[in-house]
């Protein structure tokens, strides 16, 4: 598996398959072919079906910018990945190339021919259960066995990516007004958090206070501002608003929540590596699943539960989002995906609550479920894997973006 720096990217959003992975196949293509004239992008799948509202043609543009690009959407085009493109470069001379770029999941991309990126094999360990049975050997927590690999250094780029994480919910949360594109969607981040109602718990205030920071994140994300994958721009908003509202309510030093974005970084590492984060993909369950997962068990482990208490808490979090689809309006990042961020972070809550007495008791293991997950999205119908084309997408008509 690679390292967490290839999980937890900083980068802008709607989405991390339809806008940072384009972004930097752009870029890559910009550098390392400087002497091209222009270009023609061709996007298929899901990149054609909701690239629009994802922003993929003006992100693709803008990173070639002033050289002459041409945007192809091509809906009908069997390909072999849903989020597939094709660059073709043009030269002087009159010759011409094509590169194929697939965009798989939380930014990163794969270039046919070419070395895009030096993510080289960090971890050893294949799942989870290896994982596991490694620290069992060593005496080792799951931040040692993260610190064993990647080193101090880890540490200090996991503090970068929660000041990020952070400096985006505070500007969500000041933030009021629509969101762009043809939905009208209202911010809801600051209404939320200053709203006042007579008699409410503490346990209500609590949770307000985690959906105000998911919307915050959520908002931002959809506004095109600066988020973390965390493991996808799409499900950015259920680990930072979690991580947050513990830090806040019970003032933990700031090391031990860097601490817990690493646990929730080797969770999310074993479902990229044997399951997907891809919405494309795997439907939603990639995405928020993944994210309610990884949260889970980074909350856990700051609540201070065993190993088993870890993975009992992902599990049940990635349990409890099986089948979840993918069915963006519009092909905005809006609805339904702010939304369920802001479930998906009461939930891992939940599913750590539920940890603290099941741990002993289960019978599920952490890579079964991802392996359940991975085939559920292989069973779900192409319309409900990112193309807007079935669920609330199908249902909800909406004006086209001019």
């Amino acid at each position: 598996m690679k390292s967490l720096r290839y999980l937890y990217r900083i980068g802008h959003g709607p989405s991390s398959s339809h806008s940072i992975g384009p972004y930097r196949a752009a870029k890559y293509f910009r550098k390392n072919y400087p002497n091209a004239i222009s270009y023609d992008v061709t996007l298929y799948g899901s990149l054609a079906l909701t690239g629009r509202g994802h922003l993929t043609d003006k992100t693709i543009k803008e990173t070639l910018k002033p050289i002459d690009t041409k945007i192809v959407f091509d809906y009908k085009t069997p390909v072999p990945h849903p989020n597939t493109m094709d660059f073709t470069l043009y030269f002087e001379d009159g010759s011409s190339i094509t590169k194929r770029v697939f965009s798989v999941g939380g930014g990163a991309i794969k270039i046919e021919g070419e070395v895009e990126e030096a993510e080289e094999e960090v971890y050893p360990e294949k799942n989870f259960a290896e994982i596991s049975a490694l620290c069992r050997e060593k005496g080792w927590s799951l931040v040692d066995y993260v610190r064993h690999y990647e080193g101090e250094e880890i540490f200090d780029y996991l503090a970068k990516v929660y000041k990020q994480m952070m400096e985006t919910i505070n500007k969500g949360l000041s933030a009021t007004g629509e969101l762009p594109g043809t939905l009208h969607v209202k911010r809801r981040a600051y209404e939320f958090l200053t709203s006042i109602y007579e008699n409410e718990s503490a346990v209500g205030r609590a949770y307000r206070s985690i959906m105000a920071f998911a919307f915050a994140t959520g908002e931002e994300n959809a506004a095109g501002g600066m988020v973390v994958t965390a493991p996808t721009c799409g499900s950015a908003a259920t680990m930072p608003a979690l991580l947050k509202y513990y830090q806040k309510v019970y003032e933990v030093p700031q090391k031990k929540v860097i601490e817990a974005l690493a646990v929730g970084g080797v969770f999310g590492n074993v479902i990229k590596q044997n399951g997907s984060i891809s919405g494309a993909e795997a439907g939603c369950q990639a995405e928020i699943g993944s994210a309610c997962s990884m949260t889970a068990a980074a909350y856990a482990y700051l609540k201070g539960l065993s190993l088993d208490g870890i993975e009992c808490a992902a599990e049940v979090a990635m349990e409890h989002s099986l089948g979840s689809t993918c069915d963006p309006v519009g092909g905005y990042v809006q609805i339904p995906c702010i939304e369920r961020n802001v479930l998906a972070a009461t939930r891992a809550e939940t599913a750590v609550r539920l940890a603290e007495y099941a741990a002993d008791t289960r019978s599920i293991s952490f890579d079964t479920i991802v392996q359940t997950m991975i085939e559920t999205g292989r069973d779900l119908k192409k319309a409900y894997r990112e193309t807007s084309k079935g669920g609330l997408a199908k249902e909800i008509k909406v004006s086209k973006e001019k």
